[in-house]
């Protein structure tokens, strides 16, 4: 897992609430339950009226999926399908039958079954090439509903600083409480601005971030593939995948 996402809206919290302590504030002044229902609930039930129900219903799972992605190492990837090209040109596509079990990666897996079992050459870029169109679609919808989600909250906090400013004016009778109710119809603008700049946002961008690290890894993976069922010397393989990496390493081929 690559950890950067709970590291860094962990610490932009964190920060936030350290300055509320030097200052001499109270963190216990911002957990509020009304403003956190307001910002929280109020931002993703807009973002649901522009959206989809199948992208809400997505949201958490997204979320898990943005913060818990998995680190990808195209390396080993190219690694993986360089021996699998050793052995298919010293046995025959046939060969790999058992070696694509112990493949981890599911799209790899699935485009090199297709090439064992005799796919066409260019229906098979076609399908593979559709999982990946197919999947740009899936992230960009959950991107956009954490960007919604972004843009939203903020307004909708104000919106709960207003209503918390009519009722402190409904108090000046009793100035003893107008602190008290003007410091928590604050709150509401607090939340609004630290979901959508400290996790709204940054989420849309892991989002769209890990989209194209694995829409590459897909790319790399179905030059490979082609490569292998063209029966490719494996060196040669090597080099034209080591070329498509973002951070080009030494890939283990055979001569």
């Amino acid at each position: 897992m690559d950890p950067a996402s709970i590291i860094g809206i962990v610490v932009a919290f964190a920060i936030v609430f350290t300055t509320i302590i030097l200052e001499g504030g109270h963190i216990g002044s911002i957990f509020l339950p009304a403003p956190l229902l307001l910002v929280f609930g109020g931002a993703i039930c807009a973002s649901m009226t522009g959206a989809t129900m199948a992208d809400t219903i997505g949201f958490g799972k997204n979320f898990i999926a943005a913060l818990t992605a998995k680190k990808i190492d195209a390396g080993a990837s190219v690694d993986t399908i360089v021996k699998l090209a050793e052995r298919a040109r010293k046995e025959g596509l046939l060969a790999l039958e058992d070696a694509i079990k112990d493949v981890n990666d599911p799209f790899l897996k699935d485009g090199l079954q297709l090439a064992v079992d005799g796919t066409d050459p260019e229906e098979l870029r076609e399908i593979l090439e559709g999982q990946i169109e197919a999947k740009k679609k899936r992230d960009k919808a959950a991107a956009k509903f954490f960007t919604d989600l972004g843009s939203y909250a903020p307004t909708i906090g104000i919106i709960g600083t207003t209503t918390g400013l009519i009722h402190a004016l409904e108090n000046l009778a009793q100035p003893e409480k107008l602190g008290h109710v003007i410091a928590a119809a604050f709150v509401a603008t607090l939340w609004g601005l630290m979901s959508s700049n400290l996790m709204w946002l940054p989420i849309a961008s892991r989002v769209k971030r890990v989209s194209e690290l694995e829409v590459d890894q897909m790319n790399l993976s179905i030059e490979g593939i082609m490569a292998i069922q063209a029966g490719a010397n494996p060196r040669l393989v090597a080099q034209k995948l080591k070329a498509l990496l973002p951070n080009p390493a030494p890939a283990k081929a055979a001569a």
